[in-house]
């Protein structure tokens, strides 16, 4: 093999280990975003069984002429709202989580890229 060669295939193989440490960090990225989008999933999933027993719960006290399943529909209206609130405190308490671990990321293949640039200067041969 010449020289020649042997060049073009050590600079490939640089060019391959940057664009690997891009891939990296798009799917951290990525990663984030579903995270993000599990959260939304969650706080839907929350408000759909908020909504549910409280309609159950105005439901058994309209059209109900039993008292015991009127005080279940009573009972189930605060708990459905009480539900939705929790949910929203979750959503938001998770979503402040994520969003601290986001701003602390800090992307990483520039300052690899660079410190190879330094380190390849430093032997005297520059790509």
């Amino acid at each position: 093999m010449s020289d020649a060669n042997k060049e073009k295939i050590k600079k490939l193989k640089k060019k391959l280990k940057i664009q690997e440490k891009k891939n990296t960090e798009i799917r951290d990225q990525m990663a984030t975003q579903r995270t993000i989008f599990a959260n939304e999933r969650t706080l839907m999933a929350y408000l759909r069984t908020a909504m549910t027993v409280t309609a159950g719960g105005f439901a058994a006290i309209k059209f109900s002429n039993d008292f015991y399943l009127e005080a279940i529909g009573v009972a189930l209206l605060p708990t459905g709202i009480i539900l939705a609130i929790y949910s929203f405190m979750r959503y938001r308490q998770k979503q402040r989580l994520i969003e601290r671990h986001h701003e602390d990321y800090t992307h990483t293949s520039h300052h690899h890229a660079e410190l190879h640039e330094k380190e390849a200067s430093g032997y005297g041969n520059v790509d």
